[in-house]
């Protein structure tokens, strides 16, 4: 399983969502799995990989909220979560989304 925290310097949710993504593994028992961070710098990188906006979680190269209506740009991604609108999602929301990824996912 390959976990990725796509994100860009300049996002002040990154490093965030990077703790609680790490705390989600930790309670759905896989803490063992490496998680990367890997920054877009530019926006034709941000186009070339289809940045969905910082931080986008991924596991092994699927989106885990599947890709907002605008990709490929330097922007902070926004998330539906129980208290409104965020720029991270909750631990509780990680854990679903890495469970809904089955036995050979998560």
């Amino acid at each position: 399983m390959r976990v990725t925290v796509w994100y860009f310097a300049d996002c002040p949710s990154w490093r965030v969502g990077e703790q609680r993504l790490r705390r989600a593994l930790d309670r759905i028992g896989r803490g063992d799995a490496d998680v990367r961070l890997v920054p877009v710098t530019t926006e034709a990188e941000a186009a070339a990989v289809g940045f969905a906006g910082s931080p986008t979680f991924t596991v092994d190269g699927v989106d885990l909220f599947g890709p907002p209506p605008s990709v490929g740009v330097l922007a902070c991604r926004v998330y539906r979560t129980p208290g409104g609108l965020a720029g991270v999602p909750e631990v509780e929301d990680l854990m679903a989304a890495l469970t809904a990824k089955g036995p050979s996912g998560c």
